[in-house]
């Protein structure tokens, strides 16, 4: 899979991440993802507009011209709304910003949200000796943000810090910028958290440093 990140880009974040878990006593891990779900029903829904945009065409066009129809006209527009059903569908497999056009809002944090938590487990994120691992993951086809932290730091930050911190990272992310999304979300992260750090950095680092980066569904 190609990288998402430059190998300048992961040593930078590495530095970020390291100084913000001294500063906030959580275990950050950042992670990108390509897609949280193959969204099958996408093309149909494209070719579903395609087709019943030609046939509305074809019918004006019946209309203006009834006169002088023919069973060739007849096929030439049924050849017409299949082809137009077909070019969407083909747009919306391979143009993201025009597949998100049929993919609701709720659909898509839905996915990425159900991602985050089997990636959090399949990772064994939960397994900090204080339960505060969190997790920082963009998926770059929907263009969200979850952020899921382990229930040590529940009472540390509430789902407005964390709605917040998302739109710090939202807008960077709009310009396909992930390397500055995850700088901001940091960023905004120990701000958040540093406040409540209690009893100093402990030196360990129980989860990797390490970026994941994943190809998803």
């Amino acid at each position: 899979m190609e990288q998402i990140l430059s190998n300048h880009d992961r040593v930078q974040l590495d530095q970020r991440i390291a100084e913000a878990e001294k500063l906030t006593n959580a275990q950050i891990v950042l992670a990108v993802v390509k897609r949280s779900d193959s969204y099958a029903e996408l093309p149909w829904k494209a070719f579903a507009l395609g087709a019943s945009f030609a046939g509305l065409v074809s019918f004006l066009i019946g209309l203006l011209l009834s006169d002088r129809a023919s069973n060739t006209m007849v096929i030439l527009s049924v050849a017409a709304i299949l082809a137009a059903g077909a070019v969407f569908s083909l747009l919306a497999v391979f143009i993201h910003p025009f597949a998100r056009l049929f993919l609701s809002a709720h659909r898509a944090e839905t996915e990425v949200q159900q991602y985050a938590e089997s990636l959090f487990l399949s990772r064994e994120m939960f397994a900090t000796s204080g339960r505060t691992g969190i997790l920082m993951l963009i998926s770059l086809f929907e263009r969200h943000v979850v952020i899921l932290p382990d229930k040590g730091l529940s009472n540390r930050l509430t789902g407005d810090a964390m709605q917040n911190i998302i739109k710090q990272m939202t807008g960077h992310l709009a310009q396909n910028k992930v390397s500055l999304a995850m700088e901001a979300g940091l960023e905004k992260l120990t701000k958040v958290l540093e406040s409540s750090a209690t009893g100093g950095w402990n030196g360990k680092d129980e989860l990797s440093n390490e970026i994941l980066e994943e190809k998803g569904v």
